[in-house]
């Protein structure tokens, strides 16, 4: 069931109309069906696309794909990547191919897209308090026996607007917790003592519209993060888990979650999971990574576990914006036509890549090319030579920040090396 309504919802991204909303389609393909457009085949430099436009590279997300689950695999952990980083069904459907338990959200809205499109098995990674967001959630898992459902609690206000609002909702199945252990004294969200997170369980106890099902957290948040900080930290959330069965709280459970794991420490989390001692069930060791789609030629290039762990392969950057040169006032400045609008800004600028000739379509290196700075719609370039650029040039920019380049494009053609265009991604933000 939950298959065919995923296949069904792809079906419909396919038989939607290409039209005005839709950056950098090309002009004549108005009015076909984006699947139709993807059937053409057409090549992303010369068949009609403008610029600026966003591009995925085909071969490196099958490649990151695949890697992910090879490497979830041989640490014995389910994978329920972070789908606020692309919101793209279609990929949402390849990341659960490629073996993921289910996808994580943030906020209720992602969860309402997720399950739009049939996303059985979803984790949201935050405290739920909004009562309209309980009631339809109340409403979904009394619909549907198999949709299973998970987040955080972190507080006895928290619990006290859960039980509060799905019980005026009528729910007829509790809503599965885990408490969130916070990451540190300065770090973002969750519990900051275990003595806390007792006082949270006896609580979820006494409501029969919650069950306690595990613990989790988010290690990219321990201040001053190395790997002996995040390590000790894991380690107090496994600490957690064993304490918790011991007393009892896991009753009648067919399932134990433990769940950690960002873009930035998931070797750590791999480690240290491989540690969990036996418990009174099996434990769902859970994986929440999620910028591996695409990964990055910025911020997760720096950050990614496999510059650690290079004999577990590596992820390889998917995106690639290509703007035109379209003003060159003087030999050391160039302007291209991609700006914030276009282009994710804000932990580092684009960095320009390659160069495909405006006149006859070769590609040489962008070397001495240089983002210096955005405008909503202008990048600015410095260059070292004047005949680096010249106006109609295409640049080729590798971005950073995987979450702020998605959000920025409704629809992202997937792109072959050659640059045959093969589908369209479709994002929901």
């Amino acid at each position: 069931m939950a298959g065919e309504r995923l296949a069904q919802g792809l079906k419909g991204l396919a038989d939607e109309r290409v039209d005005h909303r839709f950056k950098a389609l090309p002009p004549d393909a108005e009015g076909r069906t984006v699947g139709e457009l993807a059937a053409e085949r057409r090549n992303l430099f010369s068949d009609g696309f403008t610029t600026p436009v966003l591009a995925l590279s085909a071969e490196s997300v099958a490649h990151n794909l695949a890697l992910m689950e090879t490497y979830a695999t041989r640490h014995g952990l389910a994978f329920a990547p972070h789908g606020k980083t692309c919101m793209a069904p279609q990929l949402f459907a390849r990341q659960l191919e490629h073996g993921a338990w289910g996808i994580t959200a943030a906020v209720p809205h992602q969860a309402r897209v997720y399950r739009t499109y049939g996303i059985e098995r979803i984790f949201l990674a935050n405290e739920v308090v909004d009562a309209a967001a309980l009631r339809w959630l109340a409403g979904e898992l009394a619909a549907d026996p198999g949709f299973r459902f998970m987040c955080y609690v972190d507080s006895l206000r928290g619990i006290e607007l859960m039980d509060t609002a799905l019980r005026e909702a009528g729910a007829t199945r509790p809503v599965d917790v885990v408490v969130e252990l916070g990451a540190g004294e300065g770090a973002r969200t969750g519990v900051r003592t275990e003595a806390e997170c007792l006082e949270l369980a006896d609580a979820i106890a006494g409501v029969d519209t919650l069950r306690l099902v595990g613990v989790a957290g988010y290690e990219g948040e321990v201040p001053d993060a190395t790997p002996e900080r995040v390590t000790a930290w894991l380690r107090r959330l496994v600490a957690l888990a064993v304490q918790f069965d011991k007393a009892g709280r896991f009753t009648d459970l067919d399932q134990i979650v433990i769940s950690a794991g960002g873009s930035a420490w998931f070797d750590a989390v791999a480690d240290v999971f491989a540690e969990i001692p036996e418990l009174s069930a099996p434990v769902l060791k859970l994986l929440r990574s999620g910028a591996y789609v695409s990964h990055d030629d910025g911020q997760y290039r720096k950050l990614t576990p496999f510059n650690r762990v290079p004999e577990e392969g590596a992820l390889q950057p998917a995106f690639r914006l290509w703007a035109q040169v379209v003003s060159r006032p003087t030999p050391e400045q160039a302007f291209l036509n991609a700006g914030k609008r276009d282009a994710a800004y804000d932990l580092h600028l684009p960095e320009a890549q390659v160069v495909r000739s405006g006149r006859d379509g070769t590609l040489r290196p962008a070397d001495g090319v240089t983002v210096t700075g955005l405008s909503d719609q202008h990048a600015w370039v410095s260059t070292e030579r004047a005949g680096d650029l010249e106006v109609g040039d295409w640049v080729g920019l590798g971005l950073s920040h995987p979450c702020t380049s998605f959000d920025k494009w409704q629809l992202i053609p997937l792109v072959e090396q050659d640059g045959t265009v093969t589908e369209f991604i479709r994002t929901f933000f």
